[in-house]
């Protein structure tokens, strides 16, 4: 994972967002990094202007003495770090901090997932930033453990038929591996795979195939998945132990299952559908896992993604 220079923490002003506090003060304590504090608020109407310039100078004063009260917390020291911030009234708040992610060369963006009521998935604004923002996007949910014992996870496609997809599973193992290295130095590791012809090779009545052949064209087909994955492990050079979880089934199903029984506190993963084009739509199962995780996640996108939206 690359060394972050700029991080970008996005406050909304509307929830306790120490968990996203403490991630952006570490990360810039630990990276040396400039960290910029965005505050986005929608806009008052034209009649009530006044009391717009005060909520927007309380909300400054708010974030200014949540991180000292953070830094004090966790033992970081703020006068050390970079710091800028400012507030912005805003009606489109996605489209306003992609407009700073690309003016500012910004690397990482941090934030408090705003919550549903199910506890599930992302609300509107994170969904946003998952398909549209260019950088690695952060969306910090509160975790219990101590450092020590937070549990790591990472899916990745073992087969993807893309290059792109390649590159950013092994982009996403070495992601997983150098945040395993500030907690218990071990990742848990997510592969699904399938046999698409399984079910038509067992119940259609022409082909007449022996079970045993079907189950070792499906054995064989598992077999090279986790080959392929295997071979993605080496290549990206990861140093922490790995728990491999080679799992048979639908992605969109057993990774938020797998989450939820082994009580995941991150999960690393890819938004992936199209690089190299304006404009991004996240595929049907990545959509699927975003809606059911209760996890924190750190996603990121393929080399290559262009975002719809302009710097200007």
């Amino acid at each position: 994972m690359q060394k972050y220079q700029s991080i970008l923490f996005v406050s909304t002003g509307m929830a306790d967002e120490t968990d996203a506090l403490k991630q952006a003060l570490s990360i810039a304590r630990n990276n040396q990094s400039t960290l910029h504090a965005l505050i986005i608020h929608p806009k008052f109407p034209s009649h009530l202007a006044d009391y717009e310039k005060k909520h927007e100078q309380s909300l400054m004063d708010e974030l200014r003495t949540a991180i000292q009260k953070v830094g004090q917390e966790i033992g970081v020291d703020t006068s050390s770090i970079a710091l800028s911030m400012e507030a912005e009234r805003k009606n489109k708040p996605a489209i306003s901090i992609i407009k700073h992610v690309l003016k500012d060369s910004i690397d990482l963006v941090i934030k408090q997932a705003e919550q549903k009521d199910t506890g599930k998935g992302f609300r509107a604004l994170d969904m946003d930033l998952l398909r549209q923002c260019p950088c690695p996007v952060w969306l910090c949910r509160p975790i219990a453990n101590h450092r020590q014992d937070i549990k790591i996870a990472v899916a990745v496609d073992a087969e993807s038929e893309t290059d792109e997809g390649r590159d950013l599973s092994i982009q996403l193992l070495k992601a997983a591996d150098v945040m395993a290295k500030d907690c218990n130095n071990e990742i848990n590791i997510i592969s699904c795979w399938d046999y698409e012809f399984e079910e038509y090779l067992k119940h259609n009545p022409w082909t007449h195939m022996p079970e045993e052949d079907v189950a070792e064209i499906v054995q064989e087909a598992g077999d090279n998945n986790l080959s392929a994955l295997s071979l993605l492990i080496r290549e990206s050079n990861t140093a922490s132990k790995a728990h491999i979880h080679h799992l048979k089934g639908r992605a969109d199903k057993l990774i938020p299952q797998y989450i939820e029984d082994h009580s995941i506190d991150i999960l690393i993963m890819g938004t992936v559908a199209r690089s190299g084009i304006s404009g991004f739509i996240i595929g049907n199962t990545a959509e699927n896992i975003l809606q059911k995780v209760t996890c924190s996640l750190l996603a990121l996108k393929p080399n290559g993604f262009v975002s719809p939206v302009k710097a200007y």
